[in-house]
C-alpha cells in the first residue's frame, strides 16, 4: 500500500519550493523587461515590440516544453522532469543574464521557457497521485501559494540590486540548490503501478485520437486563457494601458508584484472555497466573476480617471480574480487517467501560457481595427472570458474523483 502523505508532507514542499522559484525565472522577464532591453540601447518603440516578441518566445517554449515534459512524466516518470526541468532553466537563466544582443535574449528566453514547463504540472501531477482525494485540492493549493510568492520576491530582489543581470543569476541559482532537496522526493506509487504493469503511456497519438477526449483536453486550455489574458496583456502592459488611460509612471514591474500577491490570495481564497463547496465548477464560476469585475474597474480607469495608486489597486484584485488558476491546474490532472496525467496535467498550463502570443495578436489585430489601443484590450477580454465559460460549463465535475484509473 502507498504511503499516505500530508498537505505538508515533503513532496508537497519541495513542489511549492519548485513553483516558487518557477514563477520568480518566469515572471522576472515582465519585471525587468524595461530596464533590461533598454540597457541594450533599444528605442522606446523597440522596448514595447521587442518585449512583445521576447514573452511571445518564451510562452513559445512553454508550450513546447509542456508537450515534451508531459510525455516524459508519462514514459519515464514524474521526477524525471522535475530533475530535467529544473535543470534546463536554472542553466538558461544563469546565461540569461550574460546576453549583449536582443537574439540571444530571445533565444536565452525560448530555452528557460522550455525548462519552466515542466515544474508545475509534475509538482502538481505528483502531489495529485500522493495525497488522499480530499487532500489533494489543499495540497496543490499549497504549492501554487508558496509558488506566486516568486513574483513578488522577484521585484523586490530587482528594487533591492537594481542589476537585472544578477537578478538572472539569482533565480538560475536557486533552481539548481533546490535540486538537493528534490534528491529526497519519491516517485509516485500509483505511477509505478501503471509503469510495470506496461500499459501505453505518454501517446500524443492517444491523447486526440477520440473526439471526446481531445475536447476534454480543449476545454482544460480555455478555462484557464483569463489568467494569461490579465497577467500578459493588461498587468505586463500596464504602463502602456496607463498612458492611454491618462496615467502617467505605472511601472509594470509594480504592478505585476501587487498582482502576483492578490493571486497568492486568490489561490488560497478558491482552493479553500472549493474544499468548502466540495465543487471545482462553483468555485471557479465564482472567481470567473470576481475577475470579470476587475476587468471591468480596469478599464473604467479610462472613463472616471485614474491614478497610479487605483491602477496598483486594480492589478492586485485582477491578481485575486486569476487564483482560479489552481483549480484548473488541478483539475488538468484530475480529468485524465494515470497514464496521460502527466502528458495534460503539464502541457495544458504550458499551452494556456503558450496562447499568449495568440492573445497578443488578438489584442493588436482588434486595436488596429478600431484604431483604439484600450477599445482592443476590452474586446480581447470579452472573447476570452467567453471562450473560458463555455468550457467551463461543458467540464465535468472532478472533485474528490477516484484518480487511480486509465485511459483507454
Amino acid at each position: 500500500m502507498q504511503k499516505q502523505y500530508g498537505v505538508f508532507s515533503l513532496p508537497v514542499i519541495v513542489g511549492a519550493l519548485g513553483f516558487f522559484v518557477d514563477v520568480f525565472d518566469l515572471l522576472l522577464f515582465s519585471i525587468i523587461r524595461k530596464p533590461s532591453l533598454e540597457s541594450l540601447h533599444l528605442s522606446p518603440e523597440d522596448v514595447l515590440s521587442k518585449g512583445e516578441l521576447i514573452i511571445s518566445v518564451q510562452m513559445i517554449g512553454l508550450t513546447l516544453g509542456g508537450i515534451i515534459w508531459g510525455i516524459m512524466g508519462d514514459k519515464k516518470g514524474r521526477l524525471s522532469v522535475l530533475f530535467g526541468s529544473i535543470i534546463l532553466y536554472s542553466l538558461a537563466n544563469i546565461a540569461n543574464g550574460m546576453v549583449q544582443t536582443v537574439p540571444q535574449y530571445v533565444l536565452m528566453r525560448f530555452l528557460a521557457g522550455v525548462g519552466l514547463a515542466g515544474e508545475l504540472g509534475a509538482s502538481i501531477t505528483l502531489v495529485s497521485e500522493m495525497l488522499p482525494k480530499e487532500k489533494r485540492g489543499l495540497g496543490a493549493t499549497v504549492i501554487t501559494v508558496v509558488g506566486v510568492c516568486g513574483a513578488i520576491v522577484a521585484y523586490f530582489v530587482y528594487q533591492y540590486f537594481a542589476d537585472w543581470r544578477l537578478c538572472f543569476y539569482i533565480g538560475g541559482g536557486m533552481g539548481l540548490v533546490l535540486l538537493v532537496l528534490r534528491a529526497n522526493v519519491m516517485e509516485s506509487g500509483m505511477y509505478a503501478e501503471v509503469k510495470n504493469a506496461g500499459i501505453t503511456r505518454g501517446s500524443l497519438v492517444m491523447l486526440f485520437n477520440k473526439k471526446e477526449r481531445a475536447l476534454r483536453y480543449l476545454k482544460g486550455v480555455l478555462i484557464g486563457l483569463p489568467v494569461w489574458y490579465a497577467i500578459g496583456i493588461l498587468v505586463t502592459f500596464s504602463d502602456k494601458f496607463g498612458r492611454e488611460f491618462g496615467i502617467e509612471g505605472v511601472n509594470p514591474g509594480q504592478a505585476i508584484m501587487y498582482q502576483y500577491i492578490g493571486i497568492g490570495l486568490g489561490d488560497l481564497s478558491a482552493g479553500l472555497l472549493s474544499n468548502f463547496l466540495k465543487s471545482r465548477k462553483k468555485a471557479l464560476y465564482t472567481f470567473f466573476c470576481i475577475l470579470s469585475l476587475f476587468i471591468i474597474l480596469y478599464f473604467m480607469q479610462g472613463v472616471n480617471g485614474g491614478t497610479q495608486e487605483g491602477m496598483y489597486l486594480v492589478c492586485t484584485g485582477l491578481g485575486f480574480g486569476a487564483g482560479f488558476s489552481v483549480l484548473y491546474i488541478t483539475m488538468s490532472a484530475e480529468q485524465f487517467g494515470t497514464n496521460l496525467r502527466a502528458s495534460t496535467a503539464i502541457s495544458i498550463p504550458n499551452v494556456v501560457r503558450g496562447i499568449l502570443p495568440l492573445i497578443i495578436l488578438l489584442h493588436r489585430g482588434l486595436r488596429t481595427v478600431t484604431g483604439n489601443y484600450i477599445t482592443g484590450g476590452w474586446l480581447t477580454g470579452i472573447v476570452i472570458m467567453a471562450l473560458a465559460v463555455w468550457a467551463a460549463y461543458h467540464t465535468k465535475e472532478s472533485f474528490g474523483k477516484d484518480m487511480n484509473f486509465i485511459e483507454e
